[in-house]
């Protein structure tokens, strides 16, 4: 069962679910994918999962921002720790391996690393230490990039710049749809994200592929609420773009945000941990913010790095053809206490939500 339903509105949640069993399918399996570690956080730690019929399987994608780094861009930001430039970044990027170490393990072994909760501090940082060089690590999807930009159109000091490891999620979705062997029968959309983009970027997904696709809360009758509404579009046989979360995601998205990005970045593409090369799936800085770009300042470049670890199955994980536990590493070698793989680092990867919430897997 789930975890004694403590949320809001217990009464609504079972409602939702017995709705749930009237509309999906009495024959064959659906699975609904969603690609947001916020919402696999949400399904796992109130065990929703216990809640659907058997035959409605919920899949994780590649929904954690700090996951889909690929080795390369953690092994550029260890070589720029390495030459004495402050390396600033998220905490959960701190143990996301590289190919061969962390940037825990070069600030173990003296190079100036700091964690910031917010790229401002960074460069407040910059400003208050003038004498070094400063680099901030901009991990994120589009929930986090007007951040980076609005700072990267600001007042910069000379001694500050970017690593941008910034991705875009509508490119993932669709890469999704065409990987062998994996079936998906609606998408759950990132509210998050939606929030920033409105909802134009997944009109693709019901117009060419004829995919269920709902934009959806993090509150765990915003998720059973998406859930019925995909399963009622397979009952019908429709495939519509719903917005479940129309509370924060409007149509047009962040209009200002997204100017902001427009103005900070080019889209370009850009690899994927687990996943690999995406046509226009990545940001960089615009030519005329050039002089804040890292890679370009400090001449640091990884052409290949190593993305799968021997043993780890993080890669399979990321795109939803394994369940964590299916992993031979899970909670074995592989532990929150000590990582292996990008999915057990971060909060919001799908190996470390099931390693925290383990007692309602089954």
């Amino acid at each position: 069962m789930a975890q004694n339903l403590r949320f809001r509105n217990p009464e609504l949640a079972h409602s939702i679910a017995e709705k749930i069993k009237t509309v999906a399918p009495k024959k064959g399996q659906v699975k609904i994918c969603h690609v947001c570690g916020t919402h696999e956080w949400t399904i796992t730690h109130y065990g929703l999962r216990s809640l659907l019929p058997e035959n409605v399987e919920v899949i994780a994608g590649p929904g954690c921002p700090v996951c889909i780094v690929p080795a390369a861009e953690i092994d550029e930001a260890v070589q720029l720790a390495q030459k004495g430039i402050v390396m600033t970044c998220f905490g959960d990027v701190l143990r996301v391996p590289g190919s061969q170490s962390s940037l825990l393990e070069a600030k173990a072994a003296g190079a100036e690393v700091r964690i910031v909760y917010a790229v401002s501090d960074a460069v407040e940082m910059a400003k208050r230490e003038p004498e070094k060089e400063f680099v901030f690590s901009a991990v994120g999807f589009e929930t986090t990039a007007p951040i980076t930009a609005v700072e990267a159109l600001g007042d910069l000091p000379k001694n500050f710049s970017f690593l941008v490891s910034h991705r875009l999620i509508p490119p993932a979705m669709e890469l999704l749809l065409g990987v062998g062997d994996l079936q998906i029968d609606g998408f759950i959309a990132p509210g998050h994200v939606s929030a920033i983009i409105g909802l134009k970027p997944y009109e693709l997904f019901t117009r060419v592929y004829r995919m269920p696709t709902v934009v959806a809360g993090f509150e765990p009758n915003d998720v059973l609420m998406s859930i019925y509404m995909i399963l009622k579009q397979v009952s019908e046989s429709d495939a519509v773009l719903e917005n479940e979360y129309s509370r924060v995601v409007k149509p047009e998205g962040n209009v200002k945000a997204l100017e902001m990005m427009k103005r900070a970045f080019t889209v370009t593409a850009g690899n994927w941990r687990g996943i690999g090369r995406l046509p226009d799936s990545a940001l960089q800085l615009r030519e005329s913010l050039a002089r804040y770009d890292a890679r370009l300042k400090y001449g640091v470049h990884v052409e290949q790095g190593k993305d799968i670890l021997l043993g780890c199955e993080c890669h399979l994980v990321i795109i939803g053809k394994i369940k964590p536990k299916e992993c031979p590493m899970f909670m074995k070698a592989c532990t929150p206490a000590k990582p292996v793989g990008a999915c057990m680092v971060s909060s919001e990867g799908t190996c470390r939500v099931w390693a925290k919430n383990v007692a309602v897997q089954g």
